[in-house]
């Protein structure tokens, strides 16, 4: 699985970086045939509280899962997509099962 992290306008840290890797690494539990995954982080309105989007898009054969949440860290707002897309990943392998 190739793990693609894009930054907006602002460099992540190493500890960011390591966090997105490990974390994103665990969707493999969930489905085998995962060929990519797409981080991409960016900044929305900084003077607000909740300003750190995270967006993931998982590649799969004949498919893209999608999932995208704004909270207060990147950290926050990355586990907050990782279980929308668990919970995707799920129905998929089931459809697939059921094929």
């Amino acid at each position: 699985m190739d793990i693609n992290v894009k930054t907006i306008k602002f460099d992540a840290t190493e500890k960011l970086q390591d966090f997105i890797q490990k974390k994103v690494g665990k969707l493999e539990k969930f489905c085998d045939n995962i060929r990519k995954v797409e981080v991409s982080l960016k900044v929305v309105k900084p003077e607000t509280a909740l300003n750190k989007q995270a967006a993931l898009t998982v590649s799969l054969p004949g498919e893209e899962l999608y999932a995208e949440k704004v909270c207060d860290t990147f950290e926050e707002a990355i586990q907050e997509s990782l279980a929308a897309l668990e919970k995707q990943l799920i129905k998929y392998k089931e459809k697939q099962a059921g094929k």
